[in-house]
């Protein structure tokens, strides 16, 4: 696969894979894109291009680890102390990542053969603009006062419950689980860690899937083209990441609700006026 296409899938995956606003639906659209140009790229199995995208995705993984190492090594901790009889919020972290993440874990296996068909460009539009309007919702309706210590199993599942909206293309894995968390009351920059902390168990689990299936099949070159996509998304993931967290400091989700409102009306017009 060219390497220009390699380069704008992995920036378009690893700036939006932690932003509210739908890396799935983004990598769906830029693959139309591609071949509404007439980009050829070379790759033109629907498997081969969810390969890709989940490459793209495992770049990001490197990224949310490199970012988050500080978390990752208090989880880790905070569960070894815990097996000793001590718990402490490191463990009480980890144990609400897992929580939230079994209710995903459940529908992905259940729905996995079911979720391509939801690949169409009208569901990816209705779905940025739904979930863009609640995010804003929950962002402007409650408060900001709960921290990510205060975080209690219920809260955790309930969470989890809401990521496997995720799995529809266009609710952004991101969004919906920031969403839940501030219609619990969590402040901007706490519902934005926890859901990219959600993101490393999410995107384990994808990348193992892929790499089971590029092993069956041999693809020697795609495996050299997923390497080097993964490599451009986790540069472009460590910025978006960085960027987001100092941006939550001092403001919210509007500019993202916006953005997600405008893409899918655009997107709307191009399906039913084009």
């Amino acid at each position: 696969m060219p390497v220009l296409h390699l380069l704008i899938l992995a920036v378009v995956q690893g700036i939006t894979e932690f932003l509210p606003i739908s890396s799935s639906g983004h990598l769906v659209l830029t693959w139309q894109a591609f071949d509404a140009l007439g980009w050829e790229s070379g790759i033109t199995r629907e498997s081969d291009r969810l390969v890709l995208d989940i490459a793209v995705h495992v770049g990001t993984l490197v990224a949310v680890c490199g970012y988050f190492r500080r978390d990752i090594a208090a989880m880790i901790a905070g569960l070894i102390r815990w097996l000793r009889g001590r718990r402490d919020s490191g463990a009480q972290l980890a144990i609400n990542v897992v929580i939230a993440t079994i209710p995903l874990v459940i529908a992905g296996m259940g729905l996995k053969d079911r979720i391509g068909v939801l690949r169409d460009g009208t569901v990816i539009a209705a779905t940025t603009i739904g979930f863009g309007l609640l995010l804003w919702a929950a962002d402007r309706m409650t408060g900001l006062t709960r921290r990510l210590p205060d975080m209690a199993v219920p809260d955790a599942l309930l969470i989890g419950f809401l990521q496997i909206l995720a799995l529809i293309p266009g609710t952004s894995r991101a969004g919906i689980t920031m969403t839940g968390a501030r219609l619990l009351g969590y402040n901007r920059q706490d519902a934005a860690r926890f859901s990219m902390l959600l993101a490393i168990p999410a995107i384990v689990g994808a990348g193992l899937v892929a790499a089971a299936d590029l092993h069956a099949r041999g693809a020697v070159q795609l495996g050299l083209d997923a390497l080097i996509a993964a490599g451009f998304a986790c540069a472009a993931a460590w910025l978006a990441i960085a960027l987001l967290m100092r941006w939550l400091r001092t403001a919210g989700f509007t500019p993202f609700v916006v953005y997600r409102v405008v893409l899918g009306l655009v997107l709307l017009g191009l399906i039913y006026l084009w």
